[in-house]
Formats: C-alpha cells, structure tokens, sequence
C-alpha cells in the first residue's frame, strides 16, 4: 500500500508531498493543471524511463519517492531482500533521481539498485490503468498468471508442477545418457576403480582424527604417565603406590569436613562443611579419572598399525577429501552417477518405463489443473461481463478461453493449456485480444471489471477456505496499489455513480487511487487530492508555471465537488455537492 509519494522539481511540480487514503483516493483538478505529473512520478519509481526534459524549469534534478507498507508475509519481501534490503518497520522506500544531464539513479530503502530491480519490486506493489500502461496482462503467460491468482487452484497447480519437475527431471536423465561418448565410458570405469579402492579402505567418519589423537597419546606416553603419576600421587599417594601410608587429599577434606560439623556455636560452618563435602565429592571424580588414564594406557606395539591405517586414509582425503566426511560422499555420489554413465539398452528401457509413468501422472495433474482453470475462467467472464455492463459498456463482453494442448509438446512448466482473453466492445463484435478492441478508457473500465471481479472472486476462495477451517470470514486485503486513469472517459450520469462504486468496491481489498474529473466518481473516494495550476508570477517568472497539489477535507471538498459538478460554488451547487457525498457511502 502506498503510505507517502513525494515529489520534487518534476514537470510544473516543485513540491509536493501526497498521502493517499488506505482504501479510495481521488486526484482532480482541471484539464491541463498537471495531475498527469503524478502519474509520471510512479512510473520513475517503478523503473520507467527517465526522461531530463520533465525537470522543473531551473532546477538539477529531479526526484520522485514512494514508501509503501508491506505485510509480513509479502511476496515482495523475498524480492526485496535478494536485492539486498531489509524493509525498515514493514516499509519499503522506493525513490528515483532524475538529473538535466547524466543517468538517473534508483534507490531502494536506501540502497542503489539498478532499475529492473525497482520496476520488479514495484511491480509487486503497483499497477497503473492508464493510456499508455494498459494491458497489463496482454500476454498469454500474465493472463495464465491472473487466472490461476484468482482461480484457488493451488493444489491442482502445486501437484501438476511437482509431477512436471519430476518428468523434466527424468528427460534430462535419459538424454544424458543417450548421448554419452567414449569419455563418459571411460568417466564410469574411473569412477568404479575410485569406488573400489575407498571400499577396500572402508573409512569412517573421523576415524583419522582418533588414530592420530591415540597416536599422539603413545608418543607422549611417558609425559603422560609421568604427569598423572605425579597428580595422582599429591592427591592420592595409594593409587600409585600401595605401600604408601600418607593420607590422601579426599582423607584430609573429610577431617576438616568432621572438625566443622564438630562446632557447636552460631555461624557458616555447617555451610563451608557443605562447600567442602562437594568440593571432596569432584577431587573423586578427578582421581576416578586420573586412574582410568593410567588404565587405558595404548600400547607402543599399536604404532605401526596406527601409522599405517592413517596412511592409507591420508591417500583417501588426499584424492577426494578434504575430509573422510568428503571421501565418504563423493564415493556415494560416484555410486549413483555411475549408474546414469553405464547407458546399457536395459537401464535405458528401465528409465523409459519410468518415464512413461511420470508422463501419465504429468497429464492426468494437467488434466486436474485444465478444469479448474475452466470453471474459473468460466466465473470470470461472467463476472467481469456483468460488471462492464453497470459501466456504460453495455453489449461488451469477456471471454476467457482455456484450450487443452495435444500432442508431444502439449505440458510445459505451467500446464497444458493455451490461455486466451478474448474482448467483444459492443454486441455483434468480433473477439479481439485484449488491447485491440476497446479505447484507453474503455481498457481502463475493462481492468476495473476485471480486477473487481477477481477480487471478489479471491474473496469467495477465501471464504470457503475459512469456512472449511470453521473460521470467521473476513475481508481479503492485499499489498497491491491500483491506479486508474481516463477510467472516466466517455462516462456521465448513472454510469458514472457505478463506476465510483465498483472503484470504491475495489477499495475494500486493495488501495484504489483514481485520476477522475467525475464528480460522481470522486464522491465515492475517502480521501481527495486537488491539482491546482499557478500562473507565473510577474516579477519573477523564471520558475514558469508551478503546479501544487493539496488534500481537501469538509468544506473544502464540498466546494471542489460543487466545482466539479458544475463549474460554480453556488449555494444550489454546494447543496447538489453534500448530498452527492452523503449518498456515495458503500451499504454493509
């Protein structure tokens, strides 16, 4: 959702800071005072093109920035962090610099990126309906994208996309080993000696590093022998000597522990014999093992045998290491590779067999996926066909077509259906494809109908999702920013009050800002922005014409609505223009 879009120095705009509703937001003001300007500043930010003529008349640069909020489970947030940025507080910042001369510069909270890596995350935020953005989805694969977004056939897309990858997975397979020469054969030899010999071997996970901790225990058998003898010694004399009558370090604790239990007057010696029954308690524990060292003494007779089988390891990690972890893993990778190389006509038969079953699940899941993409195509072009009529496009139509591929080349990655949107503007039309039959505001009022209905329809998939899981059903609201522009166009009367109405519908699952000199369109909005052109001034009129842009609230948008209505502030206008506002409100 777009939170704040700043601009500086663009076009006629010197500066101006706008801050659209969460839900409706109506930019007006008259022809020609400048609103396309906004526009213009969310295609920069979007990774438009930059053009150095739009910089306001005497200045550098110019500069555009959107912060949008995103949730915590946005799409776009995996985007933004493979491009480097972490969204600060759920909000990402995108920005544009676009200076006289020299290249513009794209940021991304912060961080230049370059300016494909704005247009994708923008992409993801915002989708302008104007002239010259049309037809977002045009192409077969954007259209086959809209219609599994809204269709809630996630199951039957995620299971034909794992039965695909598996089969493509199995092609690979085969085709490598159909195409195997000379070196591969003697690839496979190789890898079966390599594999031979490392078995001969038989390492273990960290063995070399234990051989070589025994073998430094034997070397240093005397020091070791000498130093435990020499603690066992001061802290035990009997365990190293059986003649010995000293008291041990554990005997003289226990006396001191006695003498304190002996004291019958106030104060921690009960407390400090506790201290020291556990301290006599760990000086056990430490002789117990002292002993054991001494026990488990190696033998120097075990050397050379040690010494030989890290050797023999060494030369294992030497070829294939750096560790026995690594040795062990390539040998098992080596086992199954030279399965692939050994092209022998019976693997190959095996592996076709296979094939063919990975094929027919492929099919019967593009099968599972063709018809729900049918019942959904067929919900849309009703519903989108329903909507065009409440929007002056009475006789238009909307069909979407889904057509079952056949033959050897029928599945691809995303199924086997050819997707079509097919547009009929008045009845007794040809079917076009989308964006060669209709004008820009009747594209305009198309898009509307069908990102209303799909709207709708995601909400009903939500729904009956929820339903199932016995949950309370709420409104699904989305990330997504839509823009409409010249959605008006050609539009008057009652049509209009249902255009501002299904903008406003729109509005409850995603932000809706629309450029409109409707005032029964803007009425439905729940904030409003005036675009307002300043002449020069004439002493200093270097600065040209300047174009400001203020949001209005009570009186002020009764008077912009009046204006809009009639061109006039009278009292019957002001009047018309209340009741217009009162009556533009959404039921339930």
């Amino acid at each position: 959702m777009l939170e704040e879009l700043e601009i500086h120095d663009l076009g006629p705009i010197h500066q101006a800071l706008l801050t659209p509703a969460p839900g409706m937001t109506a930019i007006t003001g008259e022809t020609g005072a400048g609103k396309s300007m906004l526009l213009s500043a969310i295609r920069l930010i979007s990774g438009g093109t930059a053009d150095s003529g739009r910089v306001h008349t005497g200045a550098r640069e110019a500069w555009a920035q959107g912060v949008f909020a995103v949730g915590a489970v946005s799409p776009v947030l995996q985007a933004a962090r493979e491009a480097g940025v972490e969204p600060d507080d759920g909000e990402l910042f995108l920005s544009r610099t676009v200076p006289v001369s020299g290249r513009s510069r794209a940021v991304l909270s912060g961080r230049s990126v370059p300016r494909a890596v704005l247009g994708n995350i923008a992409s993801q935020l915002v989708t302008i309906h104007g002239q010259t953005d049309q037809l977002r989805i045009a192409s077969a694969a954007k259209q086959r994208e809209f219609l599994d977004a809204v269709s809630g056939d996630d199951t039957e897309l995620i299971a034909y996309r794992e039965a695909w990858n598996a089969l493509h997975d199995m092609d690979v397979r085969l085709e490598r080993m159909r195409t195997q020469e000379s070196s591969a054969r003697q690839q496979a030899d190789y890898l079966r000696e390599s594999i031979e010999r490392i078995n001969r071997v038989n390492p273990q996970p960290g063995e070399d590093e234990e051989l070589k901790t025994r073998r430094s225990r034997i070397e240093n058998a005397a020091d070791i022998a000498q130093g435990v003898s020499g603690a066992l010694a001061a802290l035990d004399a009997s365990q190293v000597s059986v003649d010995s009558d000293e008291m041990s370090a554990s005997d003289l604790l226990n006396r001191a522990v006695d003498a304190l239990r002996g004291i019958h007057a106030d104060g921690d010696f009960n407390e400090l014999a506790d201290r020291l029954e556990s301290l006599n308690a760990d000086l056990s524990d430490i002789v117990f093992s002292l002993t054991q060292e001494l026990d488990d003494e190696e033998s120097v007779e075990d050397l050379d045998t040690i010494n030989s089988r890290i050797h023999e390891l060494g030369e294992l990690t030497r070829r294939w290491g750096p560790t026995l972890a690594d040795v062990i893993a390539w040998r098992d990778k080596a086992v199954f590779d030279v399965e692939d190389l050994d092209a022998s006509p019976e693997k190959i038969a095996e592996l076709e067999a296979e094939r063919e079953r990975l094929r027919k699940t492929a099919v019967a899941a593009a099968g599972k996926l063709s018809q729900a993409r049918t019942a959904a195509a067929e919900r849309l072009s009703t519903r989108v066909t329903d909507e065009l009529a409440s929007l002056a496009m009475a006789g238009s139509a909307l069909d979407i077509r889904v057509t079952p591929r056949t033959g050897d080349t029928a599945l691809d990655a995303n199924g086997g259906d050819d997707i079509a949107f097919l547009f009929t503007p008045y009845e007794g039309s040809p079917q076009l494809p989308m964006g060669k039959s209709a004008s820009g505001g009747e594209l305009s009022r198309l898009m509307l109908a069908l990102e209303l209905s799909a709207a709708d329809m995601r909400a009903g998939n939500k729904a009956d999702s929820q339903r199932d899981n016995h949950d309370r059903t709420e409104t699904v609201r989305s990330d997504m920013t839509f823009i409409f522009d010249e959605v008006d166009a050609g539009v008057g009367g009652k049509a209009a009050v249902e255009l501002g109405r299904r903008l406003a519908r729109l509005a409850r699952s995603a932000q809706v800002i629309v450029v409109t000199h409707l005032a029964q369109v803007a009425s439905w909005a729940d904030g409003q922005f005036v675009v307002t052109k300043i002449p020069p001034d004439a002493d200093d009129d270097d600065l040209g014409v300047i174009t400001t842009v203020a949001e209005v609230r009570d009186d002020a948008r009764v008077h912009e609505i009046a204006r809009m209505l009639s061109g006039s502030e009278s009292e019957a206008s002001l009047d018309h223009a209340r009741e217009l506002l009162a009556d533009s409100r959404l039921k339930g």
